[in-house]
């Protein structure tokens, strides 16, 4: 097939229009029909649907549209490797973080190596919620993603770096905790601020309270890391976190002259979040990609340790390191949010 063809075609689904296409392609209109004609007649599917208001996506061409993305994605990727292959690594990377993560405090460490490393190489770092951050990766429209793992999620793998336990982030005034420690009954009727449930951390809340026959006192959901911070600074509530944001939300409150948050390590029973990288099972990445990999588990494997305690959840090994794929009849994507 000729490649060119799906370029014309994602060009027209995309503006909507084959005169708007085709002044985009620079190519006479007629000869871009013949092109859309010549598709219909390769899949024996009509892929177009005409009409005044312009062009739209029958439910097959929907389907050879998003394969023609990830098709082209891929060509312009194997074109730029071999281009690249006898001089420096070049090219742009996606990276997805999740907020309320330990991967959002890679950001900066990263572009910073990445820069010095391979200064040829330009970053795209996204903060979204870990699902939609799965379906990037998955559809090929992100390269890869460090993420709290939410469990098999069908077209993406996932490589395990280390596990964290969760804490309890309040003021000592408006919570409960008095120790390095809380119980988690500790927490019936205390107003907590926590993510939406489409964030792996607070479904893993919300399963640690339903298991404990708790009920949970929520009295708001928040995305922003600041936001969070200053409501739980003014007493609103307290919330719950792993470690690496937990804390760094603490020394942000510290630095900016609010109250010293307490940090209590949740107990009976303990939770723990597995952060993982994030990488489709079914495209290669570019020579970039891999670099910036390379990157991240460098980063990773240096990161400060977490606060001292008996029986400390230890990093990945390296013998776990290695990316869970899963099989066609586990969890379709739409039945697991990160």
């Amino acid at each position: 097939m000729d490649t060119r063809r799906l370029g014309a075609f994602v060009k027209i689904v995309d503006t909507g229009s084959l005169t708007r296409a085709a002044d985009n392609l620079r190519v006479a209109q007629p000869a871009l029909s013949q092109q859309v004609a010549a598709l219909e007649a390769h899949f024996g599917q009509r892929l177009l649907i005409r009409s005044k208001r312009g062009v739209t996506p029958t439910e097959a061409g929907r389907a050879l549209y998003r394969h023609a993305q990830v098709i082209l994605r891929q060509l312009g990727l194997a074109e730029a490797d071999v281009g690249q292959s006898t001089r420096a690594v070049v090219g742009s990377v996606s990276l997805g973080l999740a907020p309320y993560s330990a991967g959002s405090a890679l950001a900066l460490p990263l572009l910073r190596l990445a820069r010095q490393r391979h200064p040829g190489v330009v970053l795209h770092i996204n903060e979204n919620f870990g699902g939609v951050i799965s379906e990037m990766v998955m559809t090929g429209r992100m390269d890869l993603a460090v993420i709290y793992q939410p469990g098999p999620i069908r077209g993406v793998a996932f490589e395990p770096m280390f596990e964290e336990e969760l804490f309890l982030v309040s003021t000592r005034r408006h919570g409960p905790a008095r120790s390095k420690e809380t119980p988690l009954a500790a927490l019936a009727g205390v107003p907590l601020l926590l993510p939406s449930k489409i964030h792996t951390i607070r479904r893993l809340v919300d399963a640690a309270f339903e298991r404990a026959g708790i009920a949970a006192n929520l009295v708001a959901e928040i995305e922003s890391a600041a936001t969070l911070a200053q409501a739980i600074d003014a007493g609103l509530g307290a919330t719950i976190l792993p470690w690496s944001p937990a804390s760094a939300i603490a020394e942000h409150q510290r630095r900016s002259g609010g109250r010293d948050l307490v940090l209590s390590r949740l107990v009976r029973p303990s939770l723990q979040a597995r952060v993982s990288i994030c990488t489709p099972d079914h495209i290669a990445l570019s020579e970039a990609a891999q670099a910036v990999l390379g990157l991240i588990r460098e980063l990773i494997d240096k990161r400060p340790p977490g606060p001292e305690r008996p029986g400390a959840v230890s990093p990945a090994n390296t013998a776990a390191r290695q990316p869970a794929r899963v099989r066609n009849d586990e969890k379709p994507l739409g039945e697991s949010i990160g």
